[in-house]
């Protein structure tokens, strides 16, 4: 192994150290549970100081890809649950305690509405009349159509914004059908179209959310579906300009003659987002299926969206779910209405997405600062460049920041360097943050 690791190794830093183990573990060179060779074994063979070797590890451990144990010496980790799917696996990592995570994606917990006063109005027992009620609550059907983007045949709950998706394209796409989907975009979204045997179209964005000349060549190729992010994308923070959804209507509107693929928009972070409610169902309600989730605002636990569309499409869907979980439980839809409806709540989540948005350009400036030019993003994740990927997660891995690799979001190769940092999670020394995102940006093997 020893062997393996010196000639492996092109550039005898710390940061050309780390990088040259991190690609021997993800290639599989070096498996799960391999003890590596001691500091001094390896600085002697590589002719550089115990201290170089050290800095190198600690570094691996900062990421998850190695731990120490004392005297037995330091082990290969297994990089992500074995029973994750493997795009979802490289966004989850190893689940390492860093000193600030900045990798997860998920709100600050801080900032999450207590449920205390909606756990008062669950029934005492978790009983139901009949298997076969509607699965919604009234209450909340009539609370969540008046706060639509647009006026919905039909709307139903289910288990958050990626139970959504996923029943959305089980119920639409076949094996070899064509999707479009946005580059970069949410590492689970490669995951389903695998599973269903389907072929991804990447769309790239600009500023303003997925471009629409790339979309009509897109729609040259007959896909079935389209999946995006109207707001707060993940990963990127873009939120679509109600300019941009008015050009993504014509330009779908405009091949209508090849096709009518389906459009299921994901809007996962809408209650933080600080932009508009934007859904292309104001101008193609009869092929537009809407997300709305709660988890970003509300409590990633609680597991729940509400899907809005054309009638015929979620009585599909409703139907194919009679045949698993049946329905979202009406416990859980109750504590969301309390939580949508309750002013406590409603201020809570409303001052949350106050703080967010000053955070995010908090940061942003502070990047600005250390020469590093930015835009203030929407929600809680941020898009950062860099010079190279693996040399500035390791950069920071060294100061004790975890961040999440921009290649884990890619849908397509080539698409350049960056990290996608979940800026929400910053709450404090957003200059010295600002300042190690900087810096690493700028960081390459030596």
């Amino acid at each position: 192994m020893l062997d393996t690791i010196v000639e492996a190794v092109e550039h005898r830093t710390p940061e050309g150290i780390a990088a040259a183990i991190s690609r021997l573990i993800r290639t599989g060179a070096l498996n799960a549970g391999d003890r590596l060779p001691t500091v001094r074994d390896v600085a002697s063979r590589l002719g550089v100081s115990p201290a170089t070797v050290s800095s190198a590890w600690q570094a691996l451990s900062g990421v998850g890809l190695i731990t120490s144990r004392g005297r037995a010496g330091s082990f290969v980790l297994q990089a992500t649950a074995p029973w994750m799917p493997p795009h979802f696996g490289e966004l989850a990592g190893s689940h390492v305690v860093a000193r600030l995570d900045l990798s997860t994606g998920t709100p600050d917990p801080a900032l999450l509405p207590d449920l205390s006063a909606a756990l008062t109005k669950l029934p005492t027992r978790a009983d139901t009349a009949s298997y076969l009620s509607s699965p919604v609550l009234p209450e909340l059907e009539r609370h969540l159509r008046a706060s639509w983007p647009y006026p919905v045949g039909s709307l139903t709950i289910v288990d958050g914004a990626l139970d959504a998706v996923s029943r959305s394209l089980e119920t639409l796409v076949r094996f070899g059908d064509r999707v479009v989907v946005e580059n970069p975009g949410f590492p689970p979204f490669l995951d389903l179209l695998e599973h269903l045997g389907v072929e991804r179209i990447p769309v790239e964005l600009d500023g303003e959310g997925m471009r629409p000349d790339q979309l009509a060549r897109a729609l040259l190729l007959n896909p079935v579906a389209i999946i995006l992010q109207p707001r707060a994308h993940n990963p990127s923070g873009i939120s679509m300009t109600a300019g941009r959804m008015r050009e993504l209507a014509r330009v779908l509107r405009a091949h209508e003659h090849l096709g009518d693929p389906v459009i299921i928009e994901d809007d996962h972070s809408g209650e933080i987002s600080s932009s508009p409610s934007q859904s292309l169902g104001a101008w193609l309600p009869q092929r537009t299926l809407h997300i709305r989730s709660y988890a970003k605002s509300h409590g990633p636990d609680l597991r729940i969206a509400a899907l809005g569309g054309p009638e015929p499409l979620i009585d599909r869907i409703v139907a194919r779910r009679m045949l698993g979980p049946g329905w979202t439980s009406r416990m859980l839809q109750t504590i969301l209405y309390q939580l949508l409806t309750a002013s406590v709540s409603v201020n809570a989540v409303h001052d949350a997405r106050r703080i967010y948005q000053a955070r995010q350009r908090m940061l942003s400036e502070a990047l600005v600062r250390n020469g590093l030019p930015h835009t203030p993003s929407d929600g809680i994740n941020t898009w950062i460049p860099v010079a190279d990927e693996k040399a500035a997660i390791v950069t920071l891995a060294a100061s004790g920041i975890r961040v999440a690799a921009g290649s884990t979001f890619a849908m397509a190769p080539g698409g350049g360097q960056f990290l996608r940092v979940t800026a929400g999670r910053v709450g404090e020394d957003f200059e010295l943050v600002g300042g190690l995102l900087a810096a690493a940006a700028l960081a390459s093997p030596r």
